[in-house]
């Protein structure tokens, strides 16, 4: 696709998870819109690659991250009556923690007065319901039924089909080289093939936002970090009786999934990690030895049914803010730029209503929803 010399509404830099929702709900008000990608979503040089991702509704960082999760589950079930694909399934979430490490107090009666089902349980009650788990008493676990899992690498295509649909246009594999905002404050958009214009533009560049420096510079961290699916010795770690999952301790943080289809258990280690650097080669799976050392040791400990023959590894990247809370906010001197990025590996969950909110942003200039924990004046810029 060559450059036109029209002028867009609004153009999305970074057309993953969150910037191909974005593109698709500006496109549905009648906006002009222009996504472009380094390369062609979904692909794997983001976050989004290696389904499935959790979807869980009583989450820390008070009230907003709830309200905002629970309008995001919604979305995606539009998303699928839309499409008619099958996006989420809903297998439930255990969350298992060292009581010393970890405590869902506050994450439940926050989620509790929004209304979403949640199970306190012991260590005790958590062995005797899954009794492929082996934790011990000092662990305390929250379980809520009615979340689950998305495929994410699914959603993002079925937002790229729906916001084509619905009028948006895609350059895909082009990489963005500069951006400037002109005299009468519209965007010059630099690439590779040229340049586009916009009256407004969203930066949803992931793990890739130190690319766009100088024009933007967010506190965004990228990391390499790693997943693994395991071989399974029991068939209680199937999807159709074990939940998703996530298990903190004082050596690590982890989440993980059933095994789908005989895939293997799922389990990646949310702390941690590899400093890596936009346009660098990322070394795969493997490449250190606490790759699979730091996965089977928590198999081993926690779930040892699960902690068979490594069936497939995979590296991804994390773009980590420092407070791990999202950035959601306008660009610092152009009003008519939106930056969405630091989203710390945990947020695929809100892509479809982090859409709606950036073109609320966009258009409207403001958004209904309580953005307060991700402004960037929190952060001495």
């Amino acid at each position: 696709m060559s450059p036109l010399t029209k002028k867009y509404d609004v153009i999305v830099v970074g057309a993953g998870s969150m910037g191909m929702s974005a593109g698709y709900e500006l496109a549905r008000r009648g906006a002009e819109t222009l996504l472009i990608d380094a390369f062609d979503p979904p692909h794997g040089e983001g976050s989004h690659h290696g389904e499935p991702r959790l979807i869980r509704h009583a989450y820390s960082g008070g009230p907003a991250y709830v309200s905002l999760v629970l309008r995001a589950d919604e979305k995606w079930r539009q998303l699928e009556e839309a499409t008619g694909l099958r996006l989420l399934d809903r297998a439930g979430v255990l969350n298992m923690a060292d009581i010393d490490a970890y405590n869902f107090r506050e994450r439940q009666f926050d989620a509790q007065r929004q209304g979403v089902a949640v199970e306190w349980l012991t260590g005790e009650q958590i062995r005797k319901r899954w009794p492929g788990v082996r934790v011990p008493d000092s662990f305390h676990g929250m379980y809520e039924p009615n979340a689950g899992y998305l495929y994410s690498e699914r959603c993002v295509a079925a937002y790229k089909q729906e916001a084509l649909r619905s009028g948006a246009k895609l350059a895909a594999n082009t990489f963005v080289t500069g951006l400037k905002v002109e005299k009468d404050s519209s965007v010059t958009v630099q690439t590779k093939d040229g340049s586009y214009y916009a009256e407004r533009v969203v930066l949803s560049a992931g793990a890739w936002f130190n690319s766009l420096r100088p024009f933007v510079n967010l506190p965004i961290r990228p990391l390499r970090k790693v997943v693994g699916w395991f071989e399974t010795s029991e068939s209680s770690f199937n999807s159709d009786v074990f939940p998703g999952f996530t298990i903190g301790t004082k050596n690590g943080s982890f989440y993980g999934f059933p095994s789908i289809d005989g895939a293997g258990v799922k389990i990646g280690r949310h702390d941690g990690g590899v400093p890596w650097e936009p346009g660098k080669p990322m070394a795969p799976f493997g490449a250190y030895p606490e790759d699979e050392e730091d996965l089977r040791r928590a198999l081993e400990t926690y779930l040892p049914g699960a902690a068979g023959k490594l069936l497939r590894g995979a590296a991804c990247k994390y773009e980590m803010s420092p407070d791990e809370h999202f950035i959601i906010d306008r660009h610092p001197h152009y009003k008519n730029v939106i930056v969405a990025g630091g989203f710390s590996g945990h947020g695929f969950k809100f892509a479809s209503a982090a859409g709606e909110v950036l073109a609320d942003l966009a258009l409207n200039g403001s958004t209904s929803w309580d953005l307060s924990p991700f402004r960037l004046g929190r952060f001495s810029l």
